[in-house]
């Protein structure tokens, strides 16, 4: 496709007023010739180019521009119409399309063809989405994911206020200002009580913010991590396991039980599986028999002579 240029018309007259033979403080008897055909201008009218005289035909021949409509040249008796170096007759400077004189009336170009404002607008033109008239050349025009608006058009579903530059949040095939948005369709944290416009937890059925969603230990983001709950208070792995969970009865850590980890529990003591040794000879007796003297746990062959 051609460049497109929305313009106001320009005229140039680019030949000198032709003018009869006349010349102050010539005397009768010299000569006054055509600078190119020598031809005696005595008499006749001729045209200043530079301070030489030409007979119109030379100069014509000579300078005269091409119209670009009709292809033949503008004459010296025609006014010149010009445009980024272009000329045309007067008569012939038109739409290309409708053929209305453009003289003294804006127009726009398409692939170096001079349109009408109207014209070009029919062919070329935006519709808006909104009113679904014609966005006129050079006034200002609101573009989204395709479509187009008139600046006035583009507005607040809502509200009816004009968006222009500012924020929105389309919706539905309308377009919503952010405050219009969030009063109507963002949730609310319940934490915090204020809209969610981007991202968010959801934690039993229930609208959080990621900065709001915290462990109640710690108070660190739980967004991300593993977590857990006690009484509807949601913790981290670490603060859960500190306040709640049973130590182990050989290292004295927590033990979580979380993810499927095992344990082995016995007379309300706990052991992690790793843990659960022969006091003396540090065998494994998990899936074993085993003897217990005091605290300590014992495989049957060390706990034989208890």
């Amino acid at each position: 496709m051609g460049s497109t240029v929305v313009g106001q018309i320009i005229f140039s007259n680019s030949l000198s007023p032709l003018a009869s033979v006349g010349i102050p403080g010539a005397k009768m008897t010299e000569r006054y010739d055509c600078h190119y055909c020598k031809e005696s201008l005595f008499g006749k009218k001729y045209v200043l180019r530079e301070e030489n005289p030409y007979c119109v035909k030379c100069y014509e021949s000579l300078y005269s521009n091409t119209c670009e409509d009709c292809k033949k040249p503008i004459g010296c008796n025609t006014r010149d119409l010009s445009y980024k170096d272009r000329h045309w007759h007067e008569e012939c400077f038109q739409c290309f399309q409708c053929k209305r004189s453009l003289v003294d009336k804006p127009f726009s170009t398409k692939d170096d063809q001079l349109l009408c404002t109207e014209c070009y607008s029919n062919e070329y033109s935006s519709k808006c989405h909104e009113c679904k008239k014609t966005i006129m050349p050079g006034s200002r025009k609101m573009e989204h994911k395709g479509n187009s608006w008139h600046e006035t058009c583009f507005t607040c579903q809502r509200c009816q206020q004009p968006i222009g530059t500012k924020s929105f949040i389309p919706k539905e095939n309308h377009n919503f200002c952010v405050p219009c948005y969030e009063k109507q369709f963002a949730m609310q944290c319940v934490h915090c009580k204020k809209p969610i416009t981007t991202g968010g937890v959801t934690y039993r059925d229930q609208p959080w913010h990621k900065d709001c969603f915290l462990c109640t230990g710690c108070k660190q983001q739980l967004s991300g991590q593993r977590f857990t709950s006690r009484d509807d208070f949601a913790y981290c792995l670490n603060c859960f396991c500190n306040l709640y969970a049973k130590k182990c009865a050989s290292c004295t850590t927590p033990i979580s039980g979380l993810g499927g980890s095992k344990y082995i529990s016995f007379e309300e003591r706990q052991w992690h599986n790793d843990c659960f040794n022969c006091k003396k000879c540090s065998v494994s007796l998990v899936g074993r028999g085993f003897l217990t003297e005091r605290d300590d746990i014992l495989c049957p062959e060390c706990g034989k002579d208890i």
